[in-house]
């Protein structure tokens, strides 16, 4: 991991930020007052494709701002370096090693060979998927809107909810549509394909393509992490939510289910919610503090800890459990770097959101849980909500140093925990010195 290139990504995402926070404060772009704190939050929940608000996209920005949200929320899944060396490819100019660095950490690539080629099929894999997302959606939406403006919400939908955004154009998110089978396949279906990772995505590809392909580690691990996690939230869901009349109580069971897959779905990667988070009972808010935080897969449109380094985590606490010293999954073997690695992740990972949430709640003087929802939800870069008891993020109701400490973890969740952690404390420079091994008591 080069802490040079890494710097530079972060940079990148920092001058789209208040790039798009001047946009957002221009006159014709949003309605009523907009304070310049307020502009650098929804820059930076669109660019770090997160969607808490705290102000109501629909009403209060115009339809040159919902662009501004739109193309931030595009450029920032992708990744700001990454659109320009592809602008780059197009035409033609020669990449230096240098851009291929950056571009290789911006995709989470394993290595420089056919980096080019990944590019240019990450690309038309957007396209593709983002335009047959739009058609499903702009289909449904006609039905209740004209043409025209069937076709807007169709690809601000579309796009928001491929690259795990969150953002939406009705002002109670999806809440409208929590019994529409449609909208609820649709858009977890774009969330789950976005979250895998581009990687994921070819690999899958060529697999379909190609019988004889051999799927990878890393993709089984994504597959079975992804479900895995889809599947236990739901089963949260469905029996701590089934008899609350303030929640799920009043739905039919098909509903339920709906609600159950759409929210679990939305838990780890996306904003978007068909219920309210903040009738949700205490247990549940706490738990899914857990699905937030291991967010989506490297090299996809998500944040948090990632799917895999809770997988190899699992992985290395399984079998130091059982004495063995040799982990393994899927016949094959796991590095113990690897695993090491993962340990460290989810440390400083929880140290800044818990440090983040205990200082929040001395300071705001808001409730503990639901600030420990709202800052792992931004960490994740999620965006899920309790709520300002309107239709705003719990965000809204903090202090403009309060959404200045949100603002800097979902940041940090986009750009990566451990990519974070090696700007502000640097790289170790390997020693030549190698100690004798003292023994320690566990």
């Amino acid at each position: 991991m080069h802490t040079q290139e890494i710097k530079i990504i972060l940079f990148s995402f920092i001058a789209l930020i208040f790039g798009g926070a001047l946009l957002l404060s221009l006159p014709f772009a949003h309605n009523g007052e907009l304070r310049f704190v307020d502009a650098v939050f929804t820059a930076t929940s669109a660019v770090c494709v997160t969607g808490l608000i705290v102000k109501d996209t629909p009403v209060d920005f115009t339809p040159f701002g919902h662009v501004v949200i739109l193309s931030l929320i595009q450029i920032g899944g992708l990744g700001y370096m990454t659109a320009v060396t592809f602008m780059a490819v197009m035409r033609k100019q020669k990449i230096g090693h240098r851009d291929r660095l950056i571009l290789k950490e911006s995709l989470n690539h394993p290595g420089m060979d056919g980096l080019v080629r990944f590019l240019k099929i990450v690309f038309a894999s957007i396209i593709i998927i983002e335009a047959v997302g739009m058609l499903i959606l702009t289909l449904r939406f006609w039905v209740d809107m004209p043409f025209g403006k069937a076709v807007w919400f169709g690809t601000f939908h579309s796009i928001s909810a491929f690259n795990n955004a969150g953002f939406s154009l009705f002002s109670d998110n999806m809440m409208s549509f929590r019994g529409d089978f449609v909208i609820n396949m649709a858009i977890p279906l774009l969330v789950i394909l976005g979250g895998l990772g581009y990687i994921v995505l070819l690999e899958i590809y060529n697999f379909r393509r190609d019988r004889l392909l051999r799927i990878s580690t890393h993709t089984k691990i994504v597959l079975w992490m992804s479900g895995i996690l889809i599947l236990i939230g739901m089963i949260l869901l469905l029996s701590l939510e089934w008899n609350n009349p303030k929640s799920f109580g009043g739905l039919d069971t098909y509903e339920k289910i709906l609600a159950a897959w759409f929210a679990s779905v939305n838990y780890r990667t996306a904003g978007f919610n068909s219920i309210d988070f903040s009738t949700l009972t205490d247990s549940n808010l706490f738990f899914s503090t857990f699905f937030m935080m291991t967010g989506g897969s490297p090299g996809g449109t998500a944040g948090g800890i990632k799917t895999t380094a809770v997988a190899l985590a699992l992985i290395g606490v399984w079998y130091t459990l059982r004495g063995d010293t040799n982990a393994h999954i899927f016949r094959r073997s796991i590095a113990q770097y690897q695993i090491n690695k993962a340990y460290a992740v989810i440390f400083v990972a929880s140290f800044y959101v818990v440090m983040t949430t205990i200082i929040l709640s001395e300071v705001e003087h808001l409730p503990f849980l639901r600030i420990l929802f709202e800052t792992t939800s931004a960490f994740g870069t999620v965006g899920v909500s309790t709520g300002d008891g309107g239709v705003l993020s719990y965000s809204a109701l903090f202090s403009d140093w309060g959404k200045i400490n949100i603002i800097v973890l979902m940041l940090m969740g986009r750009v990566g925990v451990f990519a974070f952690t090696i700007i502000i404390v640097g790289k170790a420079v390997e020693s030549r010195i190698k100690y004798a091994e003292g023994k320690v008591i566990i």
